[in-house]
């Protein structure tokens, strides 16, 4: 049912009141005056202490937690009560206490108490451990394991975060806990926020981090939430805190994880309701303290004045004022608070002005005082001219307008008490602690940009500025005077006395927490939707309160716990935002799903409605005009309003910004898009009203158009996406895009690093910014006319962020190129102008620049800043061919630095097209008896009848000796053809004792392996055949081919041996060649297997024997050109069946996501793959997880685990009595995978030992556990086949490039055909997260066949090199016949361009396969491996050459030994030697292993020299 969410917010906000009326304490009274009626409410006398109350001493405390209260003597009697609970368990707390009394110390007990779990201690006493001589000397008393924990202090203001960071950072500083800001102005780096234990922030930009699921990398490390004046929850922001709120404790209930939370706030009625909302018990947690409790008491003025003319009710105050601070004259202090600057020397001035009429200045300040002549000898320094005019009277004004110098002058005089009546803003109530007798609050408008008028002060307001009245060394008794208008007199009098219960904001911002919610993941659905709304305050209010939020008390009896009203909120707000585009709600099942404005919306924080504007006015061909209109309808402005005495300042503004308005300043929106240009202008304004518009607009204007930013790459409009990015940076960097990049210099105070005049100076000349790299320092001086700055200027020219592009093209297929752009810095890295990182854009665009076809975002890290850096990436190519791409990089935040490189066409060729696939023709699936007795047997108990792909090409693999290649997708049973095959072999060569050999290869060791472990029990059996395993030992593979008639290897270890294949009989012998997993030819197993392959049906040609080779792999595109190599006749030995031809239909969901931080995408990931598990694996349905490396499948079972326990389903993934299990479990090494399989979860990865992985998934096939977690180095090793694959992101780090890369395609396909298992499955499933910008690609290639292309030309060397020892390659002629039989010779014509070919006639063939016999033989002939002869032609080998084809290590490696060894070498020198030997280049370099390495390296024999560890060597 709908409900119409507009009604039931409240539209006076936090100034909402469901009180009806106000019970004021004993001996208050009223007096009415003219024009004004008073309140007088007596001050509150504290409690006598009960019976054992006593103020806890300091040395009370544990000695470690002693040194951050050390100017106390005892704690008071708020901090004594509350100190057992706070300090010594773990529980949450609510304190409600008046201001100044003392709450901030509670805060620091719980923090405390949180360190005092993480000090670290002595070992045999349990004490405390002594601090180390380092750390002493960095003023550290008690050592604590800070990288364990954090804590997060929520603040509602900013004043108060940064006095929050300066008192805790000073009183934690014997601790060594570093204590940030983190709010909109202070962002911190990835490695600050790492380096932080106490993040002090507003409860807004910790909404923003917790809404982003990536940042969890440092979130899941918060063990205390703060939440400091959790009032607020009634004010206007309060829907804020409550999303947290409901948030954490939810991640808390799902996680498990050992967060407390504790709320701080002023004295409150229904402090039981909030209460309830933090989980807090009320026996133990919950503390208050009324108002009695302040540590002045405090009596209390009302006054409410009924005057209606506005001029009159001026006066009126400002004669209250004077009566009121004329009362303490001469006696006490009064603080005046006013709400504007221009407000506080205006009343100073009337009071001042009154105190002379009547005579009665000399009360204030008598003329003989010393005061007085303190004050009249200061007067004159002051910058302000009515602070110097006020101050001889002993009066005085505060504001943020005025200098530093003269806020700290009258903050001194005044705490020193030679200013008498101190006039102020709101800025001394949260900045400065400047306590006075007598506190009045002069009017209760302030004007509120947000709502674009005047509304009432903040609750939080008046209670701050109330904490400031009473003096607690002086006085005995504060006052504090409000001044209102009459029908606001309830409201404050209910405020200030307990009586304003705190109700809930968060109808208004309803739709927008719940699209943060749905993105982050953790709403799914309407019913989750519900459950969400359960953790908030609204329902806890609704509950309370039915009739104020629309509900009645039948509703409420009917249904206690308010189901059906949640489900109509949640449904009300799901259908707002489908209405917005922010997400996709399909009513009929109530799922909610994000859509990319919807991430945009919540990520940057934008209000839905907005976002609808957005939507509606966002086209790619908008001008800056536009932007800036549409900018301005955003509906964060849609209460801005323009008022008569603005517009003549509006009109002047007009014609001196840049970009024109069309719009007159009677329109609001004209102001807004006027306000934003004149902040980019730096003009200055002179209304109070309308800078603190500017204020407001520009503190919106870098969030609402990064936002824009996003909607248009997301769109793939590129002009647009650059007009945003450069007006981004205009705005961020308040420079116009006609002015020089010099201007963005600037030092930490904000100020230009140049002179003005300089600058000024430089965009007068026009002199083209690029021509100033060119010129150097004293060119450049001259053109300044400023020799003595030339110097500076270059420098700053040269540190100016500037890329060069350099960008190979190489075509897949005709529909798609893989670009590889080179990225060279060609700048000076400086720390304090870069910072840690520097950010770019890279977006490829179509000729026209109209089109994103890609976009990435590429970070030069300082490290690096020096070295070329790579990236790979695929854009999609139409017909006809355009002229050419562009690609761009531009900086994220520096105006004008952009390289474009244009990629041109002109001499592309695009290969040949492919041949179609072959049909699966409809036949009678064949019974496993037509492979003959021995085939019976072999397949019993396996399988009753073949597949239809086995059936379709069982006659030419069983039937016939021809050479055969068949493609087709995973779990197609491509492994029982090989055993057809093998059926074949014995019966044209004979079984046991013949002397035939059958060589089965395949590309990595894993597959091998398993292939041999399978094949030696049952194919041994039944045949008689023996087989082995080469093992890549020389002497013992040779005695295993001997012996073996089935021979498997990997293409390396076959190598070694077929090398020598006219001296070796065995290898001659060979009739059968099984190549496995041949689509691989294209990745890095691949040349190998080329040149094997290639050498067998080349021995064969040589020694006139048949030689059968059978191809097995997946679905290529172009498989006529493998068949060809392989020698299959295209009708009858090629069958390329379609991706899509699986026995097991398999559906696969693409997910994407958009952080561009690997980590932090990766635990964004955590959730969608749980659900993808969770909704599809049961006990006969198991599930398999792919993730990048070993340490990420450990940290993603447990997310796993986590996640299924937050849903109260513990043993979801554990199908056996844990009796059961135990036997198997025993068999299990390591300890952590022995653990989480005893969850239910099994893990396997490269770094375990082989039958843990055997164990494991043994487990998962016998459906005992249903959930594994593998990395990706182990997907060739698993044959488990399972219901649901999902592979969690696409990228690995490759620690030699200190980059991310892409998995090959090869891998992917691997993972994704796990899932189907044919005869259990009818459906598999497969679900692939990736990256934003991959998913177009895997969208084309994994429903389409896989193009495979040779490498062997970037490692024909080593092979070329091996073929001359053995004499099969004895001139170039013989070279140049040998690549003939290679697969890349049939593919160079084919895709010329992939392999640098410019044309397809016979000559460009010729040249190209002489120029690379030439420089291959000639880079042999210079690493001293081959010998050329004189004439040029003849080859010959020489020593090097033998050592390198023997023990099969690379030319280049042979010649580093050969020229690096010498006679006196020590072992330290051989161990370097050997290090630098080009097969360690391969070794992967995990992500911070450099830093593990680093320490390793201090504990070894011998240094280790060089010191980069980050490289393999």
């Amino acid at each position: 049912q709908m409900v119409d969410l507009e009604t039931l917010k409240f539209d006076q906000g936090g100034h909402t009141m469901s009180n009806r009326e106000c019970q004021l304490p004993p001996g208050s009274f009223r007096t009415q005056k003219k024009g004004y009626e008073e309140v007088h409410v007596p001050a509150l006398q504290a409690p006598p202490p009960g019976p054992g109350e006593r103020l806890v001493p300091l040395g009370d405390l544990p000695s470690w937690a002693q040194p951050a209260f050390k100017s106390m003597d005892t704690l008071n009697r708020i901090q004594s009560r509350v100190y057992p609970s706070a300090l010594f368990k773990p529980d949450n707390l609510l304190v409600c206490a008046p201001t100044g009394a003392g709450k901030t110390n509670v805060a620091l007990l719980t923090l405390l108490h949180l360190i005092g779990q993480h000090v670290v201690r002595n070992k045999a006493t349990g004490e405390p451990a002594q601090p180390t001589r380092a750390q002493a000397e960095a003023g550290i008393e008690v050592p604590v394991h800070r990288d364990a924990f954090k804590a997060v202090y929520i603040a509602p203001m900013k004043a108060l975060v940064q006095e929050v960071v300066a008192n805790f950072g000073r009183r934690l500083a014997p601790y060594g806990i570093a204590v940030r800001e983190l709010t909109g102005d202070s962002q911190l780096t990835k490695a600050q926020l790492a380096d932080t234990q106490l993040i002090v922030t507003t409860p807004e930009k910790w909404d923003i981090v917790t809404r982003k699921s990536g940042e969890r990398l440092f979130t899941q490390l918060v063990r205390l939430v703060i939440i400091d004046e959790i009032h607020l929850l009634h004010d206007d922001r309060g829907a804020v805190l409550e999303a947290i709120i409901a948030r954490t404790i939810r991640h808390i209930e799902t996680t498990l994880d050992a967060c407390r939370i504790v709320g701080i706030s002023a004295t409150l009625p229904n402090y039981e309701d909030v209460a309830t909302l933090l989980r807090v018990k009320p026996d133990g947690g919950l503390f208050y303290f009324d108002n009695s409790f302040r540590p002045v008491p405090l009596q209390q003025q009302y006054i409410g004045v009924t005057e209606k003319k506005a001029i009159r009710r001026f006066q009126l105050m400002n004669e209250i004022c004077y009566e009121k601070a004329l009362e303490q004259a001469g006696r006490a202090q009064v603080l005046i608070f006013a709400h504007s600057r221009r407000e506080t020397a205006k009343t100073a001035r009337a009071i001042r002005d009154a105190a002379l009429d009547a005579g009665t200045l000399g009360r204030f300040l008598r003329d003989d005082s010393a005061s007085r002549e303190i004050l009249t000898t200061e007067a004159p320094t002051c910058q302000n001219r009515d602070l110097g005019e006020l101050l001889p009277y002993g009066f005085a004004i505060h504001h943020a307008g005025m200098s530093r110098a003269d806020r700290t002058l009258v903050e001194d005089l005044f705490g020193a008490g030679h200013v008498q009546v101190l006039v102020s803003t709101a800025t001394l109530a949260w900045g400065v602690n400047l306590p006075a007798h007598t506190v009045i609050i002069k009017g209760t408008q302030v004007y509120n940009p947000e709502k674009g008028a005047w509304a009432e002060l903040s609750p939080l307001d008046v209670m701050q500025m109330f904490g400031r009245a009473g003096r607690p060394q002086f006085d005995t008794e504060g006052e504090g005077i409000i001044l209102t208008t009459h029908s606001e007199l309830q409201y404050y009098l209910s405020l200030l006395n307990q009586q304003l219960p705190i109700e809930s904001q968060l109808v208004a911002r309803l739709a927008d927490n719940l699209n943060a919610e749905v993105v982050l993941g953790t709403v799914h659905d309407v019913r989750e939707a519900a459950d969400w709304l359960g953790y908030t305050y609204l329902y806890i209010r609704m509950l309370q309160n039915p009739a104020l939020y629309g509900t009645s008390a039948s509703e409420l009896r009917d249904d206690p716990l308010l189901e059906g009203r949640r489900m109509d909120l949640a449904h009300s707000a799901a259908v707002a935002l489908d209405r917005a585009g922010l997400v996709r709600y399909v009513r009929k099942t109530g799922q909610l799903q994000a859509t990319d404005l919807g991430r945009v919306a919540a990520h940057y924080y934008v209000a839905h409605e907005t976002m609808t504007t957005y939507n509606e006015y966002l086209k790619p061909s908008l001008s800056d005009i536009d932007l800036f209109r549409l900018f301005a309808l955003s509906r964060e402005f849609a209460h801005m309003s323009v008022r008569e005495e603005e517009k003549a300042e509006l009109l002047k503004l007009v014609e001196r910004v840049p970009i024109p308005i069309k719009e007159g300043v009677d329109e609001p929106t004209a102001k807004v898009n006027v306000l934003l240009q004149a902040h980019v202008s730096q003009l200055s304004l002179d209304g109070f009203a309308l800078v603190a518009d500017m204020v407001y607009v520009t503190q919106s204007a870098s969030r609402l158009l990064r936002a824009l930013f996003e909607i248009a790459l997301k769109r793939g409009w590129a002009a647009l996406a650059n007009r945003l990015l450069q007006t981004c940076i205009i705005v961020d960097r308040r420079m116009w895009l006609s002015q020089t990049p010099l201007r963005q210099f600037r030092d930490a105070k904000g100020k230009l690093v140049l002179p003005e005049d300089i600058v000024g100076k430089i965009e007068k000349k026009d002199f083209p910014w690029e021509r100033l790299y060119d010129l150097q320092p004293n060119e450049i001086g001259e053109l300044v006319r400023y020799p003595q700055m030339g110097r500076t200027i270059h420098k700053l020219v040269h540190q100016f962020p500037r890329l060069e592009l350099s960008a190979h093209v190489q075509p897949l297929t005709r529909t798609v190129l893989r670009v590889e752009l080179t990225i060279t810095p060609d700048f000076q890295y400086d720390f304090k102008v870069h910072g840690g990182a520097e950010q770019f854009h890279v977006l490829v665009e179509d000729v026209d620049g109209e089109s994103v076809l890609h976009h990435e975002v590429f970070v030069l890290k300082q490290r690096y800043a020096e070295e070329d850096h790579a990236l790979t990436f695929t854009v999609p190519i139409g017909d006809p061919l355009p002229p050419q791409y562009f690609v761009r990089a531009v900086s994220d935040r520096w105006l004008g630095s952009e390289a474009v490189l244009p990629v041109s066409f002109r001499h592309l060729i695009l290969p040949e097209k492919y041949p179609p696939h072959t049909e699966l023709l409809d036949l009678q699936p064949l019974p496993a008896a037509a492979a003959g007795d021995l085939g019976a047997k072999l397949f019993s108990g396996r399988l009753r009848e073949f597949n239809p792909i086995q059936t379709q090409v069982f006659q030419t693999l069983f039937h016939t000796d021809d050479n055969a290649l068949v493609c087709a997708p995973g779990g197609s049973g491509k492994g029982v053809l090989a055993e057809l095959a093998l059926l074949r072999f014995v019966a044209s060569h004979g079984g046991e004792g013949s002397p035939a050999r059958c060589v089965y290869l395949a590309p990595f060791g894993a597959l091998v392996e398993s292939r041999a472990r399978e094949w030696a029990g049952r194919l041994a059996e039944v045949t008689g055949l023996r087989v082995a395993r080469l093992k890549g030992e020389t002497a013992s593979d040779l005695k295993a081919l001997e012996r073996a008639q089935v021979v498997l290897a990997t293409p390396q270890d076959w190598d070694a041996l077929s090398r020598r294949w006219k001296q070796r009989k065995a290898v001659q012998a060979v009739r059968l060649v099984i190549a496995d997993e041949l689509h691989l030819i294209g990745g890095e197993p691949g040349p190998a297997m080329e040149v094997v392959v290639s050498r067998m049906r080349y021995m064969a040609a040589q020694l006139d024997v048949p030689v059968r080779v059978v191809g097995l792999g997946a679905s290529m595109a172009n498989a006529r050109d493998v068949a060809e190599w392989l020698g299959a006749r295209a009708q009858t030995g090629t069958f390329n069946f379609h991706p899509a031809a699986r026995p097991v239909p398999l559906e696969v969901r693409i997910q994407s996501l958009d952080a561009a931080h690997v980590p932090q995408r990766l635990l964004a990931m955590s959730r969608p793959a749980y659900h993808a598990v969770a909704a599809h694996a049961s006990a006969d349905r198991p599930a398999l997880v792919f993730v990048p490396s070993a340490k990420q499948a450990l940290l993603t079972a447990v997310d796993m685990l986590t996640h299924a326990r937050g849903e109260g389903h513990a043993e979801r993934f554990l199908h056996c009595p844990a009796e059961e299990l135990a036997p198997h479990l025993a068999q299990i090494q390591d300890d952590e995978v022995r653990n989480l399989a005893a969850a239910g979860v099994g893990v396997a990865h490269e770094s375990l030992a082989p039958g843990d992985v055997r164990v494991v998934e043994a487990l998962l096939d016998a459906g005992v556990i249903s959930l594994c977690v593998a990395s990706r180095g182990v997907c060739w090793r698993l044959s488990a086949r399972v219901h649901l694959a999902v592979v969690m992101d696409t990228v690995s780090f490759d620690g030699a490039e200190h980059r991310y890369v892409d998995y090959p395609l090869a891998d992917v396909l691997r993972m994704v055909s796990r899932a189907g298992r044919a005869g259990q499955d009818d459906l598999g499933r497969a679900v692939l997260l990736c990256h934003t910008s991959k998913k177009p690609f895997y969208k084309k290639f994994l429903y389409e066949p896989l193009p495979v292309e040779s490498h062997l030309h970037h490692f024909l060397h080593d092979h070329l090199c091996a073929e001359v020892v053995t004499r099969t390659v004895e001139n170039k002629q013989d070279a140049v016949d040998y690549l003939t039989w290679t697969f890349m010779y049939r593919r160079l014509t084919r895709n010329p361009n992939y392999y640098n070919l410019t044309g397809t006639s016979h000559r460009h063939l010729s040249d190209f396969l002489s120029d690379l016999i030439e420089s291959t033989l000639q880079d042999l002939d210079h690493a001293r491996c081959v010998l050329i002869d004189e004439d040029g032609m003849d080859v010959s080998p020489l020593n090097l050459g033998m050592i390198a084809s023997y023990y099969y290590i690379g030319y280049t490696t042979v010649e580093l030994f050969a020229s690096s060894l010498a006679e006196g070498t020590k072992l330290a020198g051989m161990l370097e030697i050997l290090s630098a030997a080009g097969e360690f280049a391969s070794l992967p370099m995990r992500h911070r292993e450099d830093l593990l390495l680093e320490s390793l390296a201090k504990h070894l024999p011998l240094s280790v020299a060089g010191g980069g560890f980050h490289e393999p060597p």
